[in-house]
């Protein structure tokens, strides 16, 4: 697990004062909030206002004055060191650590790669299997373990096909 995680996305400028709209890629749009600092690039933003709206995040970051230097930042990841994360409650990960995991059943079939994962009332992880991806709620009973640092994640078969659906 590397030293900082994703938090969001610069989806576009909004307004002409340099606010910018974020997909956070936190539990809630208010946990995103919450940060005093971010990272583009390497670069840090001091968050200077912040509030929560449709599910998605407005910034106001200094350095970032109007729309024009907003329109700059448009498709850029928000990062935070790790140190500056909440720390997590049992059972629970951050995203950015389980992207990129391998999926298997319980007879120890691999089905392919977690690549997304949707946030909605149950998360929808999507799974590339090489020919194709499958999406798929992490609901309880379907995921039986997560390895967070072995990059592996256990389903249940049966409960898999009943569910699973082909993008």
């Amino acid at each position: 697990m590397e030293g900082e995680l994703v938090i969001g996305e610069v989806l576009k400028p909004q307004g002409i004062r340099g606010e910018l709209k974020v997909k956070p890629f936190t539990d809630t749009a208010e946990d995103m909030a919450a940060y005093k600092r971010v990272f583009m690039d390497g670069t840090e933003y001091r968050v200077l206002r912040a509030r929560v709206g449709d599910g998605c995040v407005y910034l106001s970051l200094r350095g970032v004055p109007d729309r024009n230097a907003a329109e700059l930042l448009r498709g850029k990841k928000l990062t935070v060191p790790r140190d500056d994360a909440p720390a997590l409650e049992e059972g629970t990960y951050y995203i950015a650590d389980l992207l990129g995991s391998e999926i298997f059943t319980e007879n120890g079939q691999r089905l392919g790669v977690l690549t997304d994962i949707r946030q909605a009332a149950t998360d929808i992880y999507t799974l590339d299997t090489g020919k194709g991806e499958i999406l798929f709620p992490a609901v309880k009973g379907l995921v039986l373990s997560v390895d967070a640092v072995q990059k592996r994640i256990t389903v249940y078969e049966k409960r898999y096909k009943e569910v699973a659906v082909l993008e």
